[in-house]
């Protein structure tokens, strides 16, 4: 796969960044100056090709591809848990593979959710999820991705995410949406 295509925009980093390979996951840093083509930019995250190989930016490093990070999450003081569930699955649906333009929860990844109360107005969001294949080297990442998107909520303390294998995903999890998407509808 050659990850770039007409409708891809180059870019030259304006500082060095943090990168991470795909599908590989490793972590490296990617020099100011660097050239090459975003080729997906969703969620929040850019996914970036370069010199043959792709790459995931985070938002918070937006400003090296020269975009604007993401703004923050916003969340009214009254809000409920109904509010705070509400606010879960939208940040949920800005989570992407960096290879496939749909995020996990149309993918049908998100098996599970659940906001539990702590003290002083804190709350712990509960995600259970699993991946396309359970040796996806960007398992971690969208993990971690999960986690920390869903942080960023005001009153959310902790998420913690509980990957699983059971039941196995499979296509027919996907949404409509997702199976259009791919071709598979």
């Amino acid at each position: 796969m050659s990850g770039f295509s007409l409708s891809s925009e180059p870019f030259t980093l304006e500082r060095d960044c943090q990168a991470v390979m795909v599908p590989q996951g490793e972590t490296v840093s990617l020099p100011a100056g660097q050239i090459g083509y975003i080729t997906q930019a969703l969620g929040g995250s850019f996914t970036v090709y370069v010199e043959g190989n792709l790459f995931r930016i985070a938002g918070n490093d937006a400003d090296a591809l020269g975009k604007e990070p993401p703004a923050p999450i916003e969340l009214a003081v009254d809000a409920t848990d109904a509010d705070v569930e509400k606010l879960v699955w939208q940040q949920l649906r800005t989570v992407f593979d960096p290879e496939i333009p749909i995020n996990v929860v149309e993918l049908g990844l998100v098996y599970d959710v659940t906001v539990d109360h702590l003290a002083a107005e804190q709350r712990k969001v509960y995600v259970k999820m699993t991946l396309t294949a359970p040796g996806c080297g960007m398992g971690d990442i969208l993990v971690d991705d999960v986690r920390t998107k869903l942080e960023l909520i005001p009153t959310v303390a902790e998420a913690d995410v509980d990957l699983v294998f059971d039941p196995p995903w499979n296509h027919s999890m996907m949404s409509d949406a997702a199976k259009l998407e791919t071709g598979m509808l």
